[in-house]
């Protein structure tokens, strides 16, 4: 299994984070931090007058391994309001910024709060495993999400009382047993896997193949792959839910645009029960795919939202992330619960 699986289901039992962002200019293909960045103007000229390679069948090459590695994050923090862009200045100094967290990380060792999760989850960096030790595609928008609030929209009154409800049946149940536990600390799923395609805590990379009628995406965390038809079938039967919905796609000129459904309410939001997301991609350079979706539950939110940030080329493969072998946290964690029960049980009776 990779290193990052041996270590990371300590974290995992606990918390999983995201993060993402989205295009507009991006830095020259490399892995350090705060290099230069491509203007806007010319990064969307490049975009609408690239013409991408075909496969043997005539449609766009989307093939190779690439990586949404990203310090952006999903949602715009409050403080910036509507403002949807850094400015040049604003850039450099985030970049700046990172350069000196990931310098001080590895002098000083990674600063926690004493008792959180992360005070007690390994430093990343330690293992190679910090997102600035990989290659990071640098973009001015201040979040993934796009439009000027950059946020999710708010939820329905009937989600909020639906997810309220399911944690209260929860509460005092979370570790019961191994059903008890996040989908993720059990290797089963996670929300990075897609759709949306969302970058992971680290591992962030991907692999596309294509062959007649198909395109196939294998995302290096959690090792799954999404087999997409693009023959023009319609979704399975509406009573079939599977982890990551059912993707039917279809290319329009240079995009391959992918419709999904059929989701369980677990996963990749839970309590979305009625989830269908769009994606469209679109090669715009021989490094770079412009990744856009749209996600929408009536029944979730109170209106859809998109996103839309780069996928970049990179060297190398995509290695095995074989989560379950030697998962001891989800069996330490349980057996924790089991011993703090006991000793609760004979304080109780004396």
């Amino acid at each position: 299994m990779s290193l990052g699986e041996t270590m990371s289901n300590r974290y995992l039992a606990s918390t999983a984070a995201v993060a993402a962002l989205a295009v507009v200019v991006l830095l020259t293909p490399a892995s350090a931090i705060g290099q230069a960045v491509t203007p806007a103007a010319k990064a969307a000229t490049v975009g609408k007058s690239y013409t991408p390679p075909r496969t043997a069948d005539g449609k766009p090459d989307l093939q190779g391994v690439w990586t949404n590695n990203t310090v952006t994050p999903m949602e715009r923090p409050k403080g910036l309001g509507a403002k949807e862009f850094y400015t040049d200045a604003e850039l450099a100094d985030n970049q700046k910024r990172e350069r000196e967290r990931l310098d001080q990380n590895l002098e000083e060792g990674r600063p926690t709060e004493a008792g959180t999760a992360a005070d007690v989850h390994y430093d990343f960096a330690q293992f190679g495993l910090d997102r600035s030790q990989a290659k990071l595609v640098w973009d001015r928008r201040t979040s993934l999400i796009v439009g000027p609030e950059g946020t999710m929209p708010p939820m329905t009154p009937e989600a909020r009382k639906r997810l309220a409800e399911t944690a209260a049946k929860a509460k005092g149940h979370e570790l019961d047993g191994p059903e008890n536990r996040p989908l993720g600390a059990r290797c089963i799923a996670r929300a990075n896997v897609g759709p949306p395609l969302l970058p992971a805590a680290y591992n962030s990379n991907l692999q596309i193949v294509q062959g007649a009628g198909y395109v196939a995406i294998e995302a290096e965390m959690i090792h799954d792959t999404r087999v997409i038809p693009t023959d023009g079938r319609e979704h399975i039967a509406s009573s079939i839910r599977q982890w990551y919905g059912d993707s039917v796609g279809h290319w329009e000129g240079n995009t391959l645009v992918v419709d999904t459904t059929n989701f369980t309410d677990l996963n990749p939001f839970p309590g979305a029960q009625n989830l269908h997301v769009v994606e469209r991609l679109t090669r715009v350079s021989p490094d770079t795919i412009l990744y856009q979706f749209t996600v929408e539950d009536p029944g979730m939110w109170t209106k859809p939202w998109s996103g839309e940030l780069p996928i970049t080329k990179i060297n190398g493969q995509v290695y095995e992330y074989a989560c379950h072998e030697a998962n001891y946290p989800l069996a330490n964690t349980l057996r924790g619960a089991r011993v703090a029960e006991a000793e609760a049980a004979k304080k109780a009776a004396k």
